[in-house]
């Protein structure tokens, strides 16, 4: 017989009808007439009951029934007389899959912190709250998909092993084959990247913009959806080393176009996430964050404003708020700035358009007044900047020259600036993180609770 999820059984109408269910205990208990074990395959927040009469099964099958044990169960699918619950299994036959311990299995019955489940996070998925935000996750990464082809978004793949700095930061994990205890060296004594297996130094890519924008120029619109990494040694909870963002990148789109497909493209997972994960949605209110709930359908229920930078500062100046970090004309803002404007100012979210260049990045489109850029921050309520994006620079003189004025490799770059040469357009796009977008979207506060294994300095276990 097919086994049967169950979420599956759970929505389902059927009972009195023969089921094979398979899952992890996650409690025993009973008399000594019957016993009950709930059940949990993953596939939703609810565990099922098999209720287990002692006279058809024997004590001794039942002895190796333990928290964190993984069964098949042959049974009935029948109404339940409990409260709380529509049906239960009856089970005819059980089979046990794997054992687990009662003495040195780490997920007991308590409640544990996240901090130590972190440390066990091979095993923290089995969890109420690690299998909801794994559900989230993917169904965030579904609506992603589903998002970008109703919009005619081609899906641009763009390589993880890059020679090129996007944000020229230089915070990058080196790629070699080398002999780094040994490598060849240059008559100089520099390393010799020549004879690396690509010929030069290469490393892994913080970003797919610029390769996405070279798609956007030939197919109209693309994003791109896979990880990049960033070697910074920073512990803060909203930086890891290794995370994914999304990018698309449209031609033909300037900073209005831009910002409209931000505020729609967000208000979409919102809404998908708020349609299809209710359950674990509102287990995450209860457990974590009592406001989750209420945040989301703020997010849905207001346009988002749109803020000139200059006078962002000025109201933040004249808000009488002392703030940890003082705030002038040129700075780059900090998230309590941020929460302020949408939180407290504003009461919805906000758009900060057109910043000063020398705190932006060289491809930024540039104002007609040499001072700023057609850049663009959303900001969310509890979390500051959750997207930044940009109408790029079309004009190949001014690119070059900004490449030029910032010290930046042209060598390097000579094949994106080339896309300026030979028919440019105006065009534009964003980076969402979607580790971030999980953080807004579970209630969550750390970004090593809502990736599977993080990648964090000092910490690459699992």
């Amino acid at each position: 017989m097919k086994t049967k999820r169950i979420v599956e059984i759970l929505a389902s109408e059927a009972v009195d009808t023969d089921v094979v269910v398979k899952g992890w205990v996650r409690t025993k208990r009973g008399n000594k007439n019957v016993a009950f074990i709930a059940l949990n395959d993953g596939s939703c927040m609810r565990s099922i009951q098999i209720v287990v009469d002692l006279n058809k099964i024997p004590e001794e099958t039942l002895k190796p029934v333990t928290t964190g044990a993984c069964l098949r169960v042959d049974g009935r699918l029948v109404r339940s007389l409990g409260a709380g619950q529509g049906v239960e299994v009856q089970a005819e036959r059980i089979e046990v899959y794997g054992t687990a311990d009662p003495e040195s299995y780490p997920l007991q019955k308590k409640g544990h912190s996240l901090e130590f489940l972190r440390d066990i996070a091979y095993l923290r998925p089995r969890t109420n709250t690690f299998g909801a935000v794994l559900r989230i996750r993917h169904a965030m990464a579904y609506a992603i998909h589903e998002y970008f082809n109703k919009n005619g978004f081609y899906y641009f793949h763009t390589p993880i092993i890059t020679a090129s700095d996007c944000e020229g930061a230089g915070a990058m994990f080196q790629v070699t084959t080398l002999d780094m205890a040994n490598p060849p060296r240059t008559e100089t004594g520099a390393v010799d990247y020549s004879k690396d297996f690509f010929g030069r130094s290469c490393n892994l890519t913080v970003s797919g913009q610029l390769e996405g924008e070279l798609g956007a120029l030939a197919l109209g619109r693309i994003y791109t959806f896979g990880p990049t990494f960033r070697a910074e040694n920073s512990n803060t909870p909203r930086h890891a080393s290794e995370f994914w963002m999304i990018e698309p990148e449209a031609a033909f789109y300037e900073l209005e176009d831009n910002m409209e497909l931000a505020e729609d493209f967000l208000k979409y997972l919102i809404n998908y996430a708020l349609e299809n994960c209710r359950e674990d949605l509102e287990f995450m209110n209860k457990m974590w964050d009592p406001h989750l709930l209420e945040r989301l359908e703020f997010v849905l229920k207001h346009d988002f404003k749109r803020l000139e930078y200059t006078e962002g500062i000025e109201i933040l100046k004249a808000s009488g708020r002392k703030f940890e970090f003082p705030c002038d004309w040129g700075c780059d803002l900090q998230s309590e700035h941020e929460r302020y404007l949408v939180e407290e100012h504003f009461k919805r979210p906000v758009i900060l358009i057109n910043y000063p260049k020398e705190i932006k990045a060289f491809y930024m489109k540039q104002n007609d007044d040499g001072k700023t850029v057609r850049g663009m921050d959303v900001l969310f309520p509890g979390i500051g900047e959750i997207i930044g994006g940009s109408e790029r620079e079309a004009d190949y003189g001014k690119l070059r020259a900004r490449v030029e004025e910032l010290g930046m490799n042209e060598r390097e770059l000579w094949w994106y600036l080339d896309t300026r040469r030979w028919g440019s357009a105006p065009h534009s796009g964003f980076g969402l993180g979607f580790d971030r977008l999980l953080i807004f979207v579970t209630g969550l506060t750390n970004i090593r609770d809502v990736q599977p294994f993080p990648r964090t300095p000092q910490h690459a276990d699992f």
